[in-house]
């Protein structure tokens, strides 16, 4: 399918020195998670183009490293540590999650545990 966005949509949440043919490419790839995960959802056009837009924001802020806080005094730069993995590692991915309505976007973040029964012999 093809986009929903466009990458002055994308940078209008997200601050990124990417020309648009770069955020293009993110923007394609939150197409196919989009797609993939959500096309049968029943969610509205409306809905999927916000979540879109949220999972392109935050493949570019995965490329990008995000300045947390900077200072002038010894010129720190202090960025935002990525403590998760997914779409939870960025604000952008967590606020996708939270506008999936069926639950997709969080259940594809989740880790997931196998349980194997072995004979006692």
């Amino acid at each position: 399918m093809a986009a929903r966005v466009t990458a002055t949509e994308v940078k209008q949440i997200i601050e990124t020195d990417f020309v648009d043919t770069i955020v293009d490419a993110f923007i394609a790839g939150a197409t196919a998670v989009i797609d993939s995960a959500l096309s049968s959802s029943g969610l509205s056009t409306a809905l999927m183009k916000e979540i879109e837009r949220w999972v392109a924001a935050h493949l570019v802020a995965q490329r990008e490293r995000q300045i947390k806080k900077a200072g002038a005094g010894s010129a720190n730069v202090e960025y935002i540590g990525v403590f998760e993995m997914g779409l939870n590692s960025t604000q952008y991915g967590q606020t996708a999650i939270a506008l999936d309505t069926t639950g997709t976007l969080a259940s594809l973040s989740l880790k997931k545990a196998y349980l194997r029964a072995v004979p006692n012999t």
